[in-house]
């Protein structure tokens, strides 16, 4: 799936360098599938983790673009071709702005798709609205965005002057990297598969992270080029901020993890191309594009060309009236979250790794407000996919109210939930799953 983005990075690491708690920069992508946590992975924002505050003289802010311009160029190789317009926003423009966008990126039909998918999997509770909060999340936490059609950026008013220049590098960064290889492109080229989407999203912000982390350790005498262990200091996460953000507290920790994911871990990936490639590192990761985001989480699967499986989806005979609603890709990402939701970080943390490839489809059938959910994940070895089917066996009876397991073996397990009836399976290193089937077909 898509991911949601953004991310709290705190004001002061051990490196004692400072940076913006939040970072962002919006961006837009459409897919013929495209689900809406896709608008948060779309909207590409730039957090801001502070009180907001008016500053009166913040327009003299854009002045100084010119200057951070050079230095984010004299920084990564890439060439400026021409001056960024730079303007300020108010967070009620924002969310204007951001309802256009979601109507522009995705139709009705698209976000109930989404919304569905995440429900099926227990990634969203049963009535969570995935547009409003979408949209109410990003409005939250918007600090700033470069929007790629108009060639402009954009930082909200309210941006404490503090951490305005930071936001002003990062958004800049965007712009530096949109004259250079053309992100709208960019962004079209990973349109067919989710998760590589994801990837691409993360390529885009972690590199303008980088390059704003780069800027800000320069002022203080260091620099990540030279000291590139300085990295995972500066990209630390703090996810509570006692309840300034209530939106962002209270979302799901899917949203919650993949509006993280781009800074974070992109972060961390653009450092591991610079370390190994120099400035060529930032050309790069958009002339050959991840394409998942294991690969982001893991640089040497990127180094190596090691690319995601694509297993068979589990075999079912449906009655007439199923017809596809949408399919496509869960990455490591994407198992990390449900992992960690239904059995805790540190399990995560250790099965996740193994993922290897990924299909699923959904085929509804909307007279009898039916779903049924194909699901088929590949992982590195038998041993990881024994794993993975007790944890999800597990799962199973956490995201369902009720569930009755009827017959089961140590690779094979059906039953009944909330949902309709289930055929979980494993099979060497591939586990499928069935879900929601109507109570006739056995």
């Amino acid at each position: 799936m898509p991911s949601a983005q953004r991310s709290s990075i705190r004001i002061r690491g051990d490196s004692g360098i400072p940076r913006p708690r939040q970072v962002t920069g919006a961006v837009f992508s459409a897919s013929r599938r495209r689900r809406l946590c896709a608008v948060a992975a779309l909207v590409l924002m730039f957090f801001l983790r502070a009180a907001a505050q008016t500053d009166s003289g913040a327009k003299a802010l854009c002045a100084q673009a010119g200057d951070i311009s050079r230095q984010l160029t004299e920084i990564s190789g890439m060439k400026l071709r021409h001056p960024v317009p730079c303007d300020f926003i108010s967070k009620a423009k924002v969310n204007e702005f951001l309802k256009k966008r979601v109507k522009e990126a995705a139709s009705p039909e698209d976000i109930r798709a989404e919304e569905l998918t995440l429900k099926k999997f227990g990634l969203v509770p049963p009535d969570f609205d995935l547009g409003s909060n979408t949209v109410d999340l990003l409005t939250e936490q918007a600090a700033a965005f470069y929007d790629y059609d108009k060639k402009k950026l954009f930082i909200t008013d309210s941006t404490p002057s503090a951490t305005q220049e930071p936001v002003l590098a990062h958004e800049l960064s965007h712009a530096l990297a949109d004259q250079n290889f053309h992100l709208g492109r960019y962004i079209r080229q990973g349109r067919k598969n989710d998760d590589g989407a994801t990837a691409r999203l993360a390529v885009m912000e972690g590199q303008a992270t980088w390059l704003m982390s780069e800027y800000l350790a320069r002022q203080m005498g260091h620099s990540l080029k030279k000291t590139p262990e300085l990295a995972p200091a500066m990209s630390g996460f703090k996810e509570s901020d006692g309840g300034q953000f209530p939106v962002f507290d209270n979302s799901p920790l899917y949203l919650r993890r993949t509006l993280v994911f781009p800074y974070v871990e992109g972060m961390l990936f653009q450092n591991a191309v610079v370390r190994r490639d120099g400035d060529a590192g930032f050309g790069e990761v958009f002339r050959r594009a991840p394409v998942s985001t294991q690969q982001i989480a893991h640089p040497e699967k990127y180094f190596a060309s090691e690319s995601p499986t694509t297993p068979a989806l589990p075999e079912v005979h449906l009655p007439h009236g199923y017809k596809s609603l949408v399919g496509g890709t869960l990455g490591e990402l994407d198992h990390s979250v449900l992992i960690e939701q239904f059995a805790g970080k540190e399990a995560a943390e250790e099965m996740a790794p193994h993922w290897r490839g990924c299909a699923f489809e959904i085929r509804e059938n909307k007279k009898l407000r039916r779903a049924v959910l194909l699901y088929a994940v590949e992982w590195e070895s038998e041993d990881a996919a024994r794993r993975y089917f007790a944890f999800y066996k597990e799962a199973l009876g956490k995201k369902w109210k009720n569930i009755a397991i009827g017959a089961e073996s140590a690779d094979s397990a059906d039953g009944a939930g909330d949902d309709g009836r289930f055929e979980l399976r494993r099979k060497g290193a591939i586990v499928t799953s069935v879900e929601g089937l109507p109570p006739e077909l056995h």
